[in-house]
């Protein structure tokens, strides 16, 4: 019973599914352009289609045991992939979008990639935690209630990483400590970004 919870609730807090959402709730509450909300969420879409797609792959060729990439080796290529899809992301948001958000919050999520490629050797820094604690913080513009909402929802999620034998509890800290890092870059940057002329 409580594995299949861990199941869901690791399915629920995957970076592909609580990044677009913390990104497209205060969007939304703010009264975002629909169209930029559309192709940003479109956007996020098709990158996670093609990277499941990429990852189904990788186990029809028999190179990786399952999509979720729990091998030392087929981590490594997914975090590659990752960081260059999410780079690559940030490039084109930074030249097509009007306004610095999207690009900086991909920015740093390909930083939060970069830093887990780089620490591999010390800990298997858990993307799901850094992604939710990163997501939580996103939320600052729908206030503190949201922020805590985020932030427990980031625990139970540190929850069933633990409870699925994924991650032991210094790679949840290093993942929480990322996102939490990444979320203060993006509000300090943001503001400088927006107070240069």
């Amino acid at each position: 019973m409580l594995d299949r919870l861990a199941r869901a609730v690791s399915i629920l807090g995957h970076p592909l599914l609580v990044l677009p959402a913390a990104l497209a709730l205060p969007a939304a509450m703010r009264d975002a352009d629909h169209a930029t909300l559309r192709s940003m969420l479109i956007g996020f879409a098709l990158f996670a289609a093609l990277l499941l797609g990429w990852s189904w792959w990788q186990v029809r060729r028999s190179r990786w045991a399952h999509v979720d990439a729990s091998q030392p080796s087929e981590r490594k290529s997914l975090n590659r992939t990752l960081l260059v899809g999410i780079t690559i992301g940030a490039l084109v948001a930074w030249l097509r979008s009007p306004t610095p958000d999207l690009a900086l919050t991909l920015a740093l999520s390909a930083g939060i990639v970069a830093i887990a490629i780089s620490v591999v050797r010390w800990c298997k820094l858990s993307l799901h935690a850094s992604f939710a604690v990163y997501s939580a913080g996103l939320l600052w513009p729908l206030g503190a209630a949201a922020v805590g909402a985020g932030c427990a929802f980031a625990g139970i999620v540190a929850w069933s990483r633990l409870r699925l034998s994924r991650h032991r509890p210094r790679d949840i800290v290093a993942g929480a400590a990322t996102g939490g890092l990444a979320a203060s870059g993006y509000w300090l940057s943001l503001h400088a970004l927006q107070a240069s002329p």
